[in-house]
């Protein structure tokens, strides 16, 4: 598994959030379980003002997703089976993302 690496949410709101991000070290493979952001259809996100830098937005097969990173939590690592796509190019997005939901900067 890797770090920003993409996967099909397997849970009952794969709907409204069809995709996972892993967000884990890979140093940490050994563990049993990956900490995956939820990546929201920007359709069914509610109409509010949304603080940009918290929740980025992901494009994935021409269709727009919101980094939901304050609904992060950590899921069994055999429910991520085959990555869709890797958004390592948006590493530092990401890790913005992360260090504004822990340190607010």
């Amino acid at each position: 598994m890797a770090c920003f690496d993409v996967y099909a949410n397997p849970g009952s709101h794969a709907t409204t959030t069809p995709y996972l991000l892993d967000v884990q070290s890979d140093l940490l493979d050994v563990l049993d379980s990956r900490m995956v952001i939820p990546l929201r259809s920007f359709e069914h996100f509610p109409k509010v003002k949304l603080p940009g830098r918290l929740i980025p937005v992901v494009t994935i097969k021409d269709q727009d997703f919101l980094l939901e990173t304050p609904k992060m939590g950590a899921i069994p690592r055999r429910l991520l089976t085959i990555p869709v796509l890797s958004l390592r190019d948006m590493q530092s997005e990401i890790t913005n993302a992360l260090d504004f939901l822990f340190h607010g900067y």
